[in-house]
């Protein structure tokens, strides 16, 4: 396969990123078209000879951004969707009424509602544990635990997960693992090389980088996997795809990922050893500060600890909220991993029954400069 000698032949993941989008054009267009057509015309034999017949089931767009998407997370196969909700879904959707997944306590929100809400009522059913301590998840693993949902840095408190112990315990019980990338990306965590079986993205966020276009994606160590296969089945025949103007601005996105994703690192490493130091900060949570219970671990883990951050800000939510209230330059809204930064009081998010600290300012650093950043953040906390 094509994107097998592309690994073979180009070490650099800076150079994987911005060439693993990039196909033949039968007229030589550097950048690839976008293929909108809905249906495909068939041959002189009544065939269809490309391959394409209906972009439900396939697109030549989807079919590039997930051969990028594999390539950058070094696996067989991957699967996008139309949102990172609809990757999550479809692959719980695989699983079996009786089965049983594990979660972390701290982790996206939407993850363990799309469980209770959704399908613990058709039968599937779950034990959320604190996933740093290995002996709780030991314990919780089942003879019927199919699936082992991890989270690393996790949203919002950026704990850390033994991706490798968790899977080696995952996998005695005969249960795939999951680890959800989208703050880490593949730039600075790789979990099928720490022996996870699935990786999944929430391709909104920093794969596309601009706050543009949502996405999802599921890729798979072992694409040929009864797993790998039901969830492709599920994404043809449910058809919770992308469009292919999506997929062809996420490839877009790619290109410049490698570069984003480090400056944002550099960045957000200042502006937390700064609130660090800070007299209205309570606590910060960075794994890049030695101070975090699991620095050494995102060390031997990750090659740099990310661009998101949380904050307890001292005197409760009043105050909390007043600080987010207050910044100028940080843009108040829900989401991360595009070029603006971003902050938000996450219990209020959350809604009637936070599982965050109400005292908890979330913020997804961006491209601007890390001195206005500070400065922002200087005139906010007073």
């Amino acid at each position: 396969m094509a994107h097998q000698s592309l690994r073979s032949n180009i070490m650099h993941f800076d150079t994987l990123a911005l060439r693993a989008g990039n196909q033949p054009d039968p007229i030589g267009a550097v950048v690839p078209p976008i293929y909108l057509s809905v249906k495909f015309e068939r041959d002189e034999n009544y065939e269809y000879g490309a391959g394409y017949e209906y972009s439900r089931g396939k697109n030549p767009n989807r079919d590039t951004l997930e051969r990028a998407l594999a390539i950058l997370e070094n696996g067989q196969t991957a699967v996008c969707f139309g949102s990172g909700q609809a990757a999550t879904m479809t692959l719980l959707q695989a699983l079996g009424p009786g089965d049983h997944v594990v979660l972390p306590r701290d982790a996206y929100f939407n993850t363990p509602n799309l469980v209770e809400h959704v399908f613990h009522g058709w039968g599937l059913t779950y034990t959320r544990v604190d996933m740093a301590d290995l002996d709780a998840v030991k314990a919780a693993l089942h003879e019927n635990t199919r699936l082992v949902w991890t989270e690393t840095p996790s949203n919002p408190r950026l704990t850390m997960t033994d991706l490798l112990f968790v899977s080696q315990l995952a996998h005695d019980a005969g249960a795939a693992v999951v680890c959800d990338n989208t703050w880490a990306t593949p730039v600075l965590q790789r979990p099928l090389a720490l022996n996870c079986d699935i990786v999944m993205h929430s391709t909104t966020k920093y794969l596309n980088g601009h706050n543009d276009v949502l996405g999802g994606a599921l890729v798979f160590r072992d694409g040929e996997s009864a797993l790998a296969q039901r969830v492709r089945f599920l994404q043809r025949m449910a058809g919770a795809v992308p469009s292919p103007f999506d997929c062809w601005l996420t490839l877009r996105g790619l290109k410049t990922l490698a570069l984003r994703v480090r400056a944002q690192t550099q960045t957000a490493q200042k502006v937390a050893e700064y609130l660090a130091t800070h007299p209205a900060i309570e606590r910060v949570y960075y794994p890049g500060l030695p101070t975090h219970p699991d620095y050494e671990l995102a060390r031997q883990q990750m090659d740099a600890p990310g661009a998101m951050l949380s904050v307890d800000v001292k005197g409760g939510a009043a105050n909390a909220i007043a600080v987010c209230q207050k910044t100028q330059l940080f843009v108040k809204a829900t989401s991360l991993g595009g070029v603006e930064s971003l902050i938000e009081h996450r219990a209020t998010v959350e809604g009637i029954t936070p599982q965050t600290p109400v005292n908890l300012l979330r913020m997804s650093i961006g491209l601007e400069h890390p001195d206005d950043l500070i400065q922002d953040l200087a005139q906010a906390l007073g």
